[in-house]
C-alpha cells in the first residue's frame, strides 16, 4: 500500500511530466529526506537540481550564508530563517524552485513547540511561506507531515 507520500510523489510526478523544472531544497528538521525523495523516484530525480542539509544553526550560517544572529534566535526555527534559506538555496544553485524547511519535531527542548514546521519557497520572481502546527504527534509522523506538505507544495508550483 503506498504511503502518503508516495501518493504525493506519484501526483507532483504527474504534474511535472513534459515540464523542465528543477527543484533545490534546504532542510533543516527533515535532514534531506525531501531532496531524498525526489531522487528516489523515477520520474522526479531529473527535477532535483540539489539538496542542502542545513541542519544545525552553523550549518545554516556556513553553508547558505545566513546571518548567525538571526539563525541563532528560536534555534534556527523561524519563518524568516526558513524564507532566507529559500532563497539562498535558489541563490546558490542552477533551480528554478527552492524549497527550505525548518522546524521542531521532538522531544520537546525548553520551549519549543513540538510538531512546529515552516515552509518557504522562492523562485521565478514569486515566493511564499506557510507554518504547520502538526501538535506532538511523534517525531516520525511529524518529518513525514512535513514532507508531504512540502511535495503538495511542489505540485502547486507545477501546476
Amino acid at each position: 500500500m503506498p504511503s502518503l507520500i508516495d501518493e504525493r510523489l506519484d501526483r507532483l510526478a504527474a504534474a511535472l511530466e513534459g515540464s523542465k523544472l528543477r527543484f533545490a531544497t534546504a532542510e533543516s528538521c527533515t535532514a534531506g529526506q525531501l531532496a531524498a525523495a525526489l531522487g528516489g523516484h523515477a520520474a522526479l530525480g531529473s527535477h532535483l537540481e540539489r539538496g542542502y542539509v542545513v541542519y544545525s544553526v552553523d550549518a545554516k550560517c556556513e553553508t547558505l550564508g545566513i546571518e548567525r544572529a538571526q539563525a541563532e534566535r528560536c534555534g534556527g526555527v523561524t519563518m524568516e530563517v526558513t524564507a532566507e534559506l529559500a532563497s539562498a538555496a535558489l541563490r546558490e544553485s542552477r533551480a528554478d524552485i527552492a524549497i527550505a524547511i525548518t522546524g521542531f519535531c521532538g522531544p520537546q527542548e525548553d520551549d519549543e513547540e513540538v510538531g512546529l514546521v515552516h515552509i518557504a519557497w522562492r523562485g521565478e520572481g514569486r515566493g511564499g511561506e506557510t507554518t504547520f502546527h502538526f501538535g506532538d504527534i511523534g517525531r516520525r509522523q511529524v518529518l513525514d507531515r512535513a514532507v508531504a506538505e512540502a511535495i503538495d507544495l511542489m505540485e502547486k508550483i507545477a501546476a
